[in-house]
């Protein structure tokens, strides 16, 4: 939608610049002139293909990190406190954010909130910053009136879960990082290294053994028939990758990977550690267990365990308690299910729900370095199959060569 920048007078007399978004200059001017403010002038900015356009492509490429959203919700927090007007605070955000695309997002908050907008609904209008956990959170602040203490839960999630998410990425960056050296090198040696050796072998006269044949038939495959290949990986990755967009495809990939021995074990926990610390924040901040459901399921970060919430929330609906849906579902542990029963029973379902989630925030360290242990034998297995699959194909016929000059 074009947007207009206009300067107008306001009922106490004062003048106002400001940017709106309207179909066309004239209905720009309506929504201004119901706002009660005297317009002076109104003009459409004018964006060129190669100047704001490509600037902003490049800035939604740029995604707002945990870290700044972190430094962004202290500060907001912290001018909270200190009774700082609503107004007057985004504006300071605004300046003091080195983010282009979150300082673009807090001038519209600041825009709407003067609009006449809550802060949870103007949060809502940038769900790619700002998750549907932290929207729901901001609104139970303004409902409950306590929105600085709310905070400070939001940000000790936030900072919890960059922490998981840090240490699952840890895990697996270093076998990722010698998969991809082993792809390459494989790669290399097939196609650069073998079939020089395999002249030398043919016009020696040399029968190839049935490695040294493998070798020659996949590089002969690789250069004869490149481009079907080519395409036909290129138009698989397309397919899948807009797959994975559907909520069947990110189902199916999301069962999958639980489904995969240590990687599954890790993503459960995870996924437990998230529902228990989440759960225990929303309720202390006064959101109903039905939203509460609702929410996780939006940002459990997996579909499969998200489907499950979905189903415990028509139990809910029903009028069961929260442990006995729960029994049902198939991916919560034993421990999950009881502590929540006796939390039910006692009255103090928060507090064994922050015993969940410190539980497993030590199951899942445990995990990690148990996956981090397997995963050195298993490359190591992939590492001795590239190099023994390359020896046999050029040390065997080379063995024989050596036969025939003795």
């Amino acid at each position: 939608m074009p947007k207009f920048t206009y300067k107008a007078i306001k009922q106490n007399g004062s003048t106002i610049s400001d940017i709106i978004e309207a179909d066309n200059i004239e209905t720009a001017s309506k929504i201004i002139a119901d706002k009660g403010f005297l317009l002076i002038k109104v003009n459409q900015e004018r964006k060129s293909l190669w100047g704001s356009n490509l600037s902003d492509f490049f800035e939604k490429l740029v995604p707002v990190k945990a870290p700044e959203l972190i430094l962004f919700t202290k500060q907001f927090r912290t001018m909270l406190r200190a009774g700082v007007p609503i107004i007057k605070l985004f504006q300071v955000l605004e300046n003091q954010t080195e983010n282009n695309r979150l300082k673009k997002a807090i001038h519209l908050l600041s825009l709407d909130i003067q609009e006449g907008a809550s802060l949870h609904q103007a949060f809502l209008k940038h769900p790619r910053i700002f998750s549907g956990l932290y929207c729901s959170m901001v609104k139970a602040g303004e409902i409950s009136g306590a929105l600085p203490d709310v905070l400070d839960r939001l940000i000790y999630i936030i900072e919890h879960e960059n922490k998981i998410k840090s240490e699952i990425n840890a895990a697996l960056q270093y076998p990722l990082i010698v998969i991809s050296f082993l792809i390459i090198a494989f790669f290399v040696l097939l196609t650069f290294v073998i079939p020089k050796f395999v002249n030398i072998f043919i016009k020696a006269g040399l029968e190839l053994p049935v490695p040294t044949k493998i070798a020659m038939f996949l590089y002969k495959s690789i250069i004869g028939y490149w481009y079907i290949l080519g395409g036909f990986l290129i138009i698989l990755i397309i397919a899948v990758f807009y797959y994975l967009k559907t909520e069947q495809g990110q189902y199916v990939k999301d069962s999958l990977l639980l489904k995969i021995p240590l990687i599954g074990t890790l993503l459960i926990k995870a996924g437990m550690s998230r529902f228990a610390s989440i759960f225990s924040i929303l309720q202390a901040s006064g959101v109903t267990v039905l939203e509460i459901m609702q929410i996780l399921a939006d940002t459990i970060g997996n579909k499969a365990i998200a489907k499950e919430f979905i189903q415990i929330t028509d139990k809910l609906e029903e009028g069961h308690g929260i442990a006995e849906p729960l029994s049902h579902a198939r991916y919560f542990t034993s421990i999950v299910i009881n502590m929540i029963a006796i939390g039910e029973e006692s009255g103090n379902l928060e507090e064994m729900l922050n015993e969940i989630s410190t539980h497993y925030d030590s199951e899942l360290e445990y995990a990690m370095k148990k996956l981090t242990d397997a995963i050195a034998p298993v490359l190591t297995i992939g590492l001795a199959f590239v190099v023994g699959f390359f020896a046999l194909s050029i040390f065997l016929p080379m063995w024989d060569l050596t036969k025939m000059v003795k």
